[in-house]
């Protein structure tokens, strides 16, 4: 029998780390991009984009793929096509079609010349009814096919990570299917089965359970991350409080699990942000509300504020603060929706002297925060110039400081929302160490416990 051949449409971070997993499984691929940079690219066996491993798994899968700006080779060339384009979030809080009508358009007029059944899979994050009402009547109209007799349609987003896509994609823990009919799920699971690296399970359902599905998944995980931060906040104010005391115990109930439960700073990227707001725009326009979702994202945006607030009784207005971690998680360039970048603006704007470090997204940041804070080449730096120190993000090189590496100043305030260093520098003389989610105060949280429960 011979092997199917793949086709991406895309080759961003998550387009171009699928083509170099599939083509590490064996499968010959090719990818599409309007960009030419970036077809070049991958003919030359470079990545065009950033992400962890790529470079390596294309360069080492050259020989099994290719690049094209033609649709129409793309089409030919392939069995199965993946679709991973842009869905921006527009004015209404929804997620816009225009990049993927533009596909679908040039898959339909490529169709239109293909002999033989093809799989249409769209893998970009959508909203229910999105891919049934909005994007297949294109396939068929440009085509002047039938979906379900001459070409099949499945909606099959990923659950991956920036930072960790490739591995992502190859070890999920499911496999999310929105199948047209049958033929093209049954199609899916058997391709799914054979590019996997760890046999995951398959949930096969209609295209618009599986778009339902998928954003309500991304939103239950904020909701998780936000009532961890919420216990933080409650524990702080607790004599002996400790969040991870707390979350440790409760991830041990096989009902809420560890994952996501660390109470910190909130969520931030280009995906979990925009998925609270996307699902209250669902739920109104079908006349319901989704006021957990929506309170979620309220709660998430509001953290930079409230956090500026609690340290004005701790900043002079001449001081400067170094905030470690702009990436919106450790290891990643991506700086969108980070809570760090958002608490730099805010607290120039507070009218505070900003210093700011991140290993990876350092460059990004720049572009980002303008003249709202000088980004550093490195942590000594920042140290070296600040007062107050906030370490915003859990990477690898924040948690190999010392209080050796903070000494260098008479007195230094730092203020750990991760909590990882702990050890290092909870009895460290001339450091005040601030662990957030945790009590600094015993005695004045006991007597307002006192006063709230007298007799």
């Amino acid at each position: 029998m011979t092997a199917t051949r793949y086709s991406v449409i895309g080759l961003g971070k998550l387009g171009a780390s699928m083509l170099a997993a599939i083509a590490s499984r064996g499968f010959n691929v090719v990818g599409l991009d309007v960009s030419q940079r970036a077809v070049e690219l991958v003919n030359a066996g470079k990545a065009p984009v950033q992400e962890t491993d790529l470079e390596q798994a294309i360069a080492g899968n050259r020989e099994r793929i290719q690049a094209t700006l033609s649709y129409q080779d793309a089409i030919q060339s392939s069995d199965v096509t993946f679709v991973v384009v842009p869905t921006p979030t527009d004015e209404r809080g929804a997620f816009s079609l225009q990049y993927a009508a533009w596909a679908f358009r040039e898959i339909g007029h490529a169709l239109a010349e293909k002999k033989g059944y093809h799989n249409v899979i769209l893998t970009s994050t959508v909203l229910p009814g999105s891919t049934r009402y909005g994007l297949l009547p294109i396939l068929e109209r440009e085509s002047g096919k039938i979906c379900g007799r001459d070409f099949g349609l499945c909606y099959s987003p990923e659950f991956i990570a920036l930072g960790s896509v490739i591995r992502d994609f190859l070890n999920p823990d499911f496999c999310l299917i929105g199948e047209f009919d049958d033929r093209a799920g049954e199609q899916l699971e058997a391709d799914y089965g054979k590019i996997m690296a760890n046999d995951p399970p398959c949930q096969r359902m209609s295209i618009e359970n599986a778009e339902l599905t998928k954003i309500a998944l991304n939103t239950f995980v904020t909701t998780k991350i936000t009532f961890a931060n919420m216990l933080a906040d409650l524990c702080e104010r607790i004599p002996g409080g400790n969040v991870d005391v707390v979350t440790h115990a409760l991830g041990l109930d096989r009902r809420i699990g560890p994952k996501y439960l660390t109470g910190a700073l909130g969520y931030g990227g280009p995906c979990f942000p925009r998925d609270n707001a996307a699902l209250g725009f669902v739920a109104r326009g079908l006349g319901t509300r989704a006021d957990l979702a929506e309170t979620t994202d309220s709660v998430n945006r509001s953290l930079p504020d409230k956090i500026v607030r609690r340290l004005r009784t701790l900043v002079r207005q001449d001081a400067t603060v170094a905030v470690l971690g702009l990436a919106y998680k450790p290891s990643s360039h991506v700086v969108e929706e980070s809570q760090g970048i958002y608490l730099v603006k805010a607290l120039s704007k507070a009218g505070v002297r900003v210093v700011a470090y991140d290993p990876l997204a350092g460059d990004m940041a720049r572009a980002e925060l303008g003249d709202q804070a000088v980004v550093l080449d490195s942590v000594e730096e920042c140290l070296a110039q600040a007062e107050i120190v906030l370490i915003t993000t859990p990477d690898p090189a924040f948690r190999m400081l010392t209080g050796d590496d903070l000494s260098i100043k008479t007195a230094v305030t730092v203020i750990d929302f991760w909590r990882i260093l702990d050890r290092q520098l909870g009895e460290w003389p001339n450091i005040r160490y601030i662990p957030i989610g945790c009590s600094t105060d015993d005695a004045a949280n006991a007597a307002c416990l006192a006063e709230m429960w007298k007799a």
